[in-house]
């Protein structure tokens, strides 16, 4: 029996996928490395020695995707392929609605239909919204402020109504707070395409040269020094927590919601002091205008996975600064460009098992 991960060439997906085979897990990967590449799965057989079965696919080509049910034997699916820029997802929402919930809608009918009743879902602090304080506990009201965090509160809402048409699904609900750092190897980690999104691949792009400066999206919230204030957590960190939640879903049944995130916020310049000292690398900076939409500050109360999964993020500000440094610094350009990279639909190694096409 094996894990079936969608999306599983990503950032999270990537460690993940690490974290399940160093548990003793044999896993698949659906991916369609539309905004991840193939090298980061090849990256991790040669951390782990151990092989990785990877379908190069769309979650939308329905036909392909049934494929990896008739091949395998598959116990769970941790599901965290989709689209998820939250800027783009404004300006081309069907593409969001239509990637993000369709394609949880035919894997949903493939599990239902091959009794693969058990799925772990990778969610988002977004479907909180602009929460009225902190922390943020699961039982907030939800209100998500953009496409992106609707797909993830509809999806949550789908999954849901699943469970309540039949009983024998177990679903476990990872909200996410601000995923950082990356593998203590130096070897995987976050390689978003184009200007990064997210502070932390930012503040790593300037500093290895790529960019002249980080700017700083607001300076008058009422935070500790005007930056905005978010939960920065540990990717590795973070995957443990999909193997909990794993051990979760296979024993139990009903629907679970957690928050994964530290408990505690810092606030941008925060942060930015924090790599400064872990790295000796200076990071300049400048003010600009605030976006619309942002929290001035959001951190969660990670109580509950604590208490039930009997998880807690372990790793610090300062850890999670020199690891994404680490990685960076390492692989200044990321991963190989993707034309350069290893074909999986040609290749045959002792770093990937695929199956033939």
């Amino acid at each position: 029996m094996a894990i079936l991960v969608t999306g599983g060439a990503g950032f999270i997906g990537s460690h993940t996928c690490l974290e399940l085979l160093s548990g003793g897990y044999d896993i698949i990967v659906v991916d369609n490395f539309s905004n991840s590449n193939p090298e980061s799965l090849k990256r991790v057989t040669e951390i782990t020695g151990k092989l990785i079965k990877i379908y190069p696919m769309d979650l939308l080509d329905l036909n392909s995707l049934e494929t990896v049910f008739l091949d395998n034997h598959i116990e769970a699916v941790i599901h965290f392929a989709g689209l998820k820029a939250v800027g783009e997802s404004v300006h081309d929402s069907l593409k969001y609605y239509k990637n993000n919930i369709t394609a949880t809608l035919l894997i949903c009918e493939l599990m239902q239909k091959y009794k693969v009743k058990k799925m772990v879902f990778s969610s988002s602090a977004t479907v909180y919204g602009l929460p009225d304080s902190v922390p943020i506990s699961e039982g907030f009201p939800l209100k998500a402020l953009n496409p992106y965090g609707r797909t993830k509160l509809m999806i949550e809402e789908i999954l849901q109504d699943l469970y309540v048409s039949d009983n024998e699904w177990s679903i476990t609900i990872l909200r996410y707070f601000n995923p950082i750092g990356a593998h203590e190897s130096g070897w995987i980690g976050e390689d978003p395409s184009g200007t990064p999104n997210n502070l932390m691949p930012y503040i790593t792009r300037v500093a290895v040269g790529q960019l002249k400066e980080l700017q700083i999206f607001g300076k008058d919230y009422a935070t500790v020094d005007g930056t905005g204030v978010r939960d920065y957590i540990h990717v590795v960190d973070l995957a443990k927590g999909h193997l909990l939640a794993l051990d979760k879903t296979l024993t139990s049944s009903g629907v679970h919601t957690y928050n994964l995130g530290t408990g505690r916020g810092y606030s941008v310049l925060e942060v930015v002091e924090a790599f400064e000292l872990a790295t000796g690398v200076h990071i300049p900076y400048k003010m600009v205008q605030p976006r619309s939409g942002d929290a001035a500050i959001c951190y969660a109360d990670p109580t509950k996975a604590e208490k039930e999964l009997n998880w807690k993020a372990a790793k610090g500000i300062i850890e999670m600064c020199q690891d994404a440094w680490r990685w960076q610094s390492n692989n200044p350009h990321g991963y190989v460009k993707k034309e350069e990279s290893v074909n999986p639909r040609l290749v045959q190694s002792e770093d990937f098992l695929l199956p033939n096409n």
